[in-house]
């Protein structure tokens, strides 16, 4: 087994293929008390078995079979300063000494919400919540109130936690004449989006998309709501609506907003963020604003209000994004890897850059399954869904060990 050396840097032997054995007996025992041993879906059914961790520390994970992993996965986006990082630890310990859970309001939570505030553009006001999904439901809350109107557009392959689907529907993303056609009837109240796709894959906005839905919106009475849960503090400090400069009426963010404590926000322009206040929309929630998140959330966005740390991960994610371009080229593997350098995907299957879901459609999932298989058996841990995540404590060597592991793991699936 690999041992660590206090919490820096260790030094490791290589060793065979990882093995997870005791992951796979622990899920199965905790299977008698969860439905498949975990507490979420989106950790079900991973090959070869769920994996269950002692600790994390820096880019890496530690798992109970006591092997080393590069990880990718990133907590599923939220650790852009990495595992543990000081800062965080440091001002959540300071808050446990003052308490846990108040039921009222906290000096922490307003020096938050200012930073917030300063930060994104859209944001005059905004909420706590706990969880994305809930800041979502939050969101449209907001816009049904606003307008009196009841319908929801969202686009196809866009995601935004498990939301009741009533009342929504779908059109193909990046095409602006459908919004506009769907506008003009007067009936919307909001139109959702992720302002670049990040969920199911990493897509980019045609040139004029944003500017044009969003006058659009404008024009028809109609909330534009930005979904930036994944590109929210990870694309840039105001997220993707300062990257392209579009702003729109409502914003969702979670993930990055505290590096990895459940905090998620609802922000926006004043007057739709009071109707929270003159009881025309609903908001409330036991652990929103939680003390010690609210610490974790003051650090996380002082060390991201900058740009710097955004700025240190762009030449590492554009050398990884390379250097999996050129493994999976060498091997034969006809695949794309797009995004942006803290954000990407990699799409197998595909021969030119995904415009919408459905080109993602396409891709050759079961081979990409089979290709992550192969990296975590070299100790590195990347979302079979085909996004990659990176962190502040991604170094070279961390991204070269990855490069190295898939291109062997590329050679390993060629046939």
């Amino acid at each position: 087994m690999e041992q660590s050396q206090g919490r820096g840097r260790a030094a490791f032997e290589p060793q065979s293929p990882a093995r997870f054995d005791e992951s796979k007996r622990r899920i199965a025992a905790a299977s008698r008390f969860m439905p498949g041993g975990v507490s979420s879906n989106f950790r079900h059914g991973i090959a070869p078995t769920p994996l269950v961790f002692e600790r994390a520390d820096g880019p890496w994970l530690f798992d109970v079979d006591g092997n080393r992993l590069i990880d990718y996965y990133l907590g599923m986006g939220p650790m852009i300063l990495g595992h543990t990082p000081e800062p965080v630890r440091r001002a959540v310990a300071a808050q446990l000494e003052r308490g846990i859970l108040y039921g009222g309001q906290s000096a922490v939570e307003a020096e938050a919400a200012e930073l917030f505030c300063s930060l994104v553009p859209c944001a005059e006001k905004l909420r706590f919540a706990s969880s994305g999904s809930e800041a979502v439901q939050a969101a449209l809350a907001l816009a049904r109130a606003a307008t009196g109107r009841r319908t929801v557009v969202d686009f196809e392959g866009h995601y935004h936690g498990w939301i009741p689907r009533g009342d929504v529907e779908l059109l193909a993303w990046n095409d602006l004449a459908a919004v506009e056609a769907r506008l003009a009837a007067g009936d919307v109240a909001a139109v959702i989006m992720e302002p670049a796709m990040c969920n199911a894959g990493a897509i980019a906005p045609l040139p004029g998309y944003l500017e044009g839905v969003r006058a659009a919106c404008s024009r028809h009475g109609t909330v534009l709501i930005f979904d930036e849960v994944i590109t929210g503090f990870r694309v840039a400090p105001g997220g993707a609506q300062q990257l392209f400069g579009v702003t729109p009426d409502l914003a969702t963010f979670g993930k990055c907003v505290a590096n990895g404590f459940p905090v998620a926000v609802v922000a926006g322009r004043a007057e739709l963020l009071d109707l929270f206040v003159s009881g025309a929309a609903m908001h409330g929630g036991t652990y929103n604003a939680n003390p010690i998140s609210m610490a974790a959330t003051v650090a996380t966005l002082r060390a991201l209000a900058d740009g710097s740390v955004m700025k240190a991960i762009e030449p590492l994610g554009r050398k990884l994004m390379q250097g999996l371009d050129s493994a999976l080229r060498a091997a034969g593997i006809q695949a794309v890897v797009a995004g942006f350098p803290q954000i990407f995907h990699v799409g197998f299957g595909l021969a030119g850059p995904a415009r919408d879901h459905r080109d993602l459609a396409r891709v050759d999932r079961a081979r990409y399954v089979r290709f992550c298989g192969e990296l975590l058996s070299r100790r590195v841990r990347a979302l079979e869904r085909g996004a990659w995540f990176l962190s502040a404590a991604h170094d070279a060597a961390v991204i070269d060990e990855t490069i190295e592991a898939a291109a062997a793991a590329a050679l390993a699936i060629r046939e």
